[in-house]
């Protein structure tokens, strides 16, 4: 089902064939819109279509490429975000939850699908990106030492790499809850959040957004924000790291360090903290038989990058990869 738009009626077809646009690697016309919009529950005519892309060219949404069609600029993309951000507050903690359902991958045989973030990086600045984070994964301020890349026109997850970017995924916090749940392990996702470190130990959160109240990725959000010290951390082990906080029932507990275990002989860590049952963790309190769960956030080496003054766009939760996609970050 098509996304119910704000605003105006002309503006909400605007944003739906904007939505169209975004979701491709080619160049759309009109009739292929037409077609993907009756595909999601919406009938608009060629000639509608074409009568909103010439809106969206002047807005400079879109750039005619031709006889092919058009194809969604930065602007047009950031459009469509914001427009259709009031109606997904709570969306993140939807997706989470679906990518954990989704999880297939195995530790015990390694193989299957599993969650990943990904990151868009400008081709002149890739190398001082790889740079910058070389630190945060070698201090293990990471799920994984393991990422996958793409260049331009690729797929990654969900995302396209558009051009004059290269992409890289890094291994998603979500991962470990798909292996837990297919363990038989419920996971509640409570917030993500800016963590405080001393001597590389979690101390507490001094920053929250909770899942059920935004519409963006937290992580996202607080590096755009500049709100991490990734970096220092991963060098002096004092800082501010991006975190996740998850509780588990009381009886899992065996199940869950059973799986983390499995989880670390194949390269995935990021269990930062487990807390004792019904106990406060890093001055997070707990529900009664539960027991907190502190993980890092799976784009800490990428936070590292930004705060070196690279400049990235971040796709947290886009997706899912095969796991013999990917290879060791040092490789690169």
């Amino acid at each position: 089902m098509a996304e119910q738009v704000v605003g105006s009626d002309a503006e909400g077809k605007l944003i739906l064939i904007l939505k169209v646009l975004s979701e491709s690697s080619e160049p759309l016309g009109s009739i292929t819109i037409a077609r993907r919009l009756e595909d999601e529950g919406v009938f608009l005519s060629e000639r509608a279509v074409r009568y909103h892309l010439r809106i969206a060219d002047e807005r400079g949404y879109t750039l005619p490429e031709g006889r092919d069609g058009r194809m969604i600029t930065e602007e047009g993309r950031r459009e469509v975000k914001e427009a259709l951000a009031p109606q997904h507050l709570g969306f993140v903690r939807e997706k989470l939850e679906l990518l954990a359902y989704q999880t297939t991958f195995d530790p015990e045989k390694r193989s299957g699908r599993l969650p990943i973030n990904t990151s868009l990086i400008g081709k002149d600045k890739y190398k001082k990106a790889l740079s910058a984070m070389k630190d945060a994964f070698k201090a293990g301020i990471c799920v994984s030492e393991l990422v996958a890349t793409a260049p331009e026109g690729e797929k990654l997850g969900a995302v396209v790499v558009p051009a004059g970017k290269i992409g890289l995924a890094t291994v998603c916090s979500v991962a470990i809850n798909g292996v837990l749940l297919k363990g038989g392990v419920p996971m509640e996702f409570r917030f993500g959040g800016v963590l405080e470190v001393r001597k590389l130990n979690p101390r507490r959160f001094v920053a929250i957004i909770d899942y059920a109240g935004t519409s963006v990725d937290p992580s996202e959000q607080f590096i755009r924000a500049r709100m991490t010290s990734v970096g220092e951390a991963a060098r002096t082990g004092t800082g501010k790291i991006l975190g996740v906080f998850r509780t588990i029932p009381a009886p899992a507990r065996e199940v869950v360090e059973e799986k983390i275990a499995l989880l670390k002989e194949v390269g995935i860590g990021g269990v930062y903290a487990v807390g004792d049952t019904s106990e406060p963790l890093c001055q997070i309190p707990v529900a009664l038989n539960r027991i907190g769960i502190v993980q890092l956030g799976g784009l800490n080496p990428v936070a590292a990058a930004v705060e070196a003054g690279v400049e990235i766009e971040n796709v947290a939760e886009n997706g899912l990869i095969d796991f013999q996609q990917l290879h060791s970050f040092w490789d690169l």
